[in-house]
């Protein structure tokens, strides 16, 4: 339905649409917030450079792993090696990483609105910032659950204990094998609870989110409407960044704003309705938040 060349939305100063989106987020009949890893990023989580070898730099002598996220689909020989990869990026990027400063900024624009969050990330920020559990759909998994790796099930399994045990027991990039997980009703090796193939679960949890984000999108049709795109990448657009350019285009009340450093742009279809900031979020969310 869209043309193939997308339009940078470039017509307006920094400041002027910091003004505009201000305007929308206190106006808004409702809010819906598509959040992407550059929102992470925002907030200092990156999966490369210092941070990376803070935790990793032996990971990388051995392996040549250069960043988080390869890390993550590098071959380890051994499921030994393998969860303590896994168990220290777990700890890391879930379990001690800390509220990071764009989440706490977002709830405080958004905490009195009509909001829900579809989020393709799965560091727990959102939870640990404070955002209403019933308003957050986590699409793509949870660093802190695992899964049978088959699935023989569908059931997911908190795992901090686990994982905080692997991390202080690990040595020379191995942790125990009496540590290595396994699924409670077949005995198989456990998984990361991330959508990464066909044995993702979804487990009860994660289907009451997808029908309270599909009634929050029914209920606010035709409503004034902001889809609030959060530093979303070309990697899984179908999730967030194209329903959210449809359903603009199909609401004449609806805007559609985009911040995300180096690919702030929108579709010609939609120019009019949105508003396309190529800028540092948590540095924007600072701003709205000294506006009067």
């Amino acid at each position: 339905m869209f043309l193939r060349t997308s339009t940078y939305n470039s017509t307006k100063t920094c400041s002027n649409n910091i003004e505009r989106l201000k305007y929308e987020l206190e106006t808004a009949d409702a809010i819906v917030i598509g959040a992407g890893a550059g929102l992470s990023a925002s907030a200092g989580m990156s999966y490369s450079g210092k941070r990376f070898e803070q935790y990793f730099s032996d990971f990388h002598r051995k392996y040549g792993i250069t960043d988080m996220y390869s890390g993550g689909f590098y071959p380890f020989a051994t499921l030994e090696e393998y969860w303590a990869w896994w168990s220290r990026h777990i700890l890391v990027n879930r379990y001690e990483a800390g509220v990071g400063k764009p989440y706490a900024g977002l709830l405080e624009l958004v905490r009195d609105k009509d909001y829900f969050v579809l989020t393709t990330n799965v560091d727990h920020q959102f939870q640990l910032a404070g955002f209403d559990k019933k308003r957050l759909f986590y699409t793509q998994g949870d660093y802190g659950l695992w899964q049978c790796s088959k699935p023989c099930h569908h059931k997911t399994y908190d795992n901090e204990a686990a994982v905080r045990q692997m991390v202080n027991e690990q040595r020379d990039m191995k942790i125990p094998p009496e540590l290595i997980p396994r699924c409670p009703v077949c005995g198989a090796p456990m998984n990361v609870n991330l959508r990464c193939d066909d044995t993702f679960v979804e487990d009860a949890g994660w289907h009451r989110a997808a029908e309270r984000y599909s009634d929050f999108i029914r209920r606010h049709e035709h409503l004034h409407v902001l889809f609030l795109e959060l530093g979303v990448g070309a990697n899984t657009p179908v999730i967030i960044k194209y329903p959210f350019w449809q359903m603009t285009a199909k609401n004449p009340r609806a805007v559609y704003a985009c911040i995300n450093q180096g690919e702030a742009f929108c579709p010609g279809e939609i120019q009019r309705q949105s508003i396309c900031m190529d800028a540092d979020i948590n540095t924007v969310f600072q701003k709205l938040l000294t506006l009067p």
